[in-house]
This record gives C-alpha cells, structure tokens and sequence, in this order.
C-alpha cells in the first residue's frame, strides 16, 4: 500500500514539472510578443522637425483646446461664440523653424471650426524679447492691448517651440515640445493651455569598431 502511494505521487510531480514547464513556456512566450508590440509602438520617429509633424501637432493641440469649457463658458455669458486669433509662436529650439508656416497650420484648425470665429492678425503682433521670460510668458500685456484693437479679438492663442538634443545609446534624438496658451484679450486669464512632446531619432553617432 506504502509501494503504490509513493509510486503515484512521484507520477504526480512529474506530470506536476511538466505542466508547469509547458505554462512557463506559454507565458515567456506571450510576455515576449508583449514586449515586441510595446517597443514597436514606441519607437522614434526619424528625421528632423517637418511640415507633416506641424500639421499633426496643430491638429492635435487644437481639438483639445476646442473641446474645454471656456468655449461653452464664454457663449454662457455673452450668447456669442469667442473671436479668436494667432498671435506669435516663438521658434526657442535655435534651428531653422518656419514659425509662419506652423501659425497657417493653426489658424487653418481654428478657422475651419464652427466652434469659433476666427479673425486674421493683420497686425502681426511684434516679437517679445526672450530675456527675462520664463517658458510660460509668450506675449506681452502691450501686444495682447493691441491685437485686441486691431482685430477685434476676445481671445489670443500664443506660444513656443522648445527643444532638447540627447545622445542615448549611441542615438541622437531630438525632444520638440510645443507650449501653447488660449488668453482672453480683456483680462488676461488663461482660459487654456497645452503642452505636445515628440521625440526625433536624428542620427546615429559612428561607434568606432
């Protein structure tokens, strides 16, 4: 009886080993395709700032800002949608940005939406100095005083391009971050403010063999 019961529990523990190599297995096997997935979703894009990532960026920031409750606050208190225009957006990244270019981009979103109304800045509101300015103050008291006189304006969008370059890895990549802010002309409140980040592979460093 001692003979038998010991026989089947060494068969139990080797049936044991088994399955639980065979789910190690199965499970090593998953986790692996989950990792592939992952690092494929969340590789770099190559190549330097472009028409295509402005694009996507305006898009992407603008449908956010037009999907807060300042929109519905403001109709709430005047029976009116908000005017809004572009003012400066400053290139901080010392490459050669075409800032003209990324604002059409804006001012394409904001005018193609039945959210607001949308006045051209015919004034082109002057740049403001960079010194003494911290990454959040894009517009002076002075400019917004004057975008508001000469387009009518209830609410100016302003911001900035920043940039950081890093080498990991043997990579070069480049980190764009656009900082944007939505200021009501009159009181000069933050209605709105956004941030996207985009990392760019731009080389590869030469690895001596």
């Amino acid at each position: 009886m001692k003979k038998a019961s010991l026989i089947f529990l060494v068969i139990c523990l080797v049936l044991g080993c088994g399955l639980f190599r065979k789910t190690s297995r199965v499970e090593h096997q998953a986790t692996t395709r989950h990792e592939a997935a992952t690092q494929s979703a969340t590789t770099e894009q190559s190549g330097n700032w472009n028409d295509a990532e402005a694009r996507r960026i305006a898009r992407e920031m603008m449908a956010d800002c037009l999907s807060r409750a300042w929109i519905p606050a403001y109709e709430g208190i005047t029976g009116n949608k908000p005017v809004v225009t572009v003012g400066s957006i400053h290139n901080w990244t010392g490459e050669q940005i075409d800032t003209k270019t990324f604002i059409t981009h804006f001012e394409q979103e904001l005018s193609n939406s039945d959210q607001v109304s949308f006045v051209s800045n015919q004034g082109e509101p002057g740049e403001v100095p960079e010194e003494g300015h911290t990454q959040q103050e894009f517009a002076s008291r002075e400019t917004i005083k004057r975008v508001k006189a000469e387009t009518g304006a209830n609410f100016i969008l302003v911001g900035a391009i920043k940039s950081i370059t890093d080498g990991t890895e043997g990579t070069k990549v480049a980190y764009y971050q656009t900082d944007l802010e939505m200021i009501n002309t009159k009181t000069l409140a933050k209605v709105w403010a956004g941030t996207k980040k985009i990392a760019k592979e731009i080389g590869r460093k030469k690895v001596k063999s």
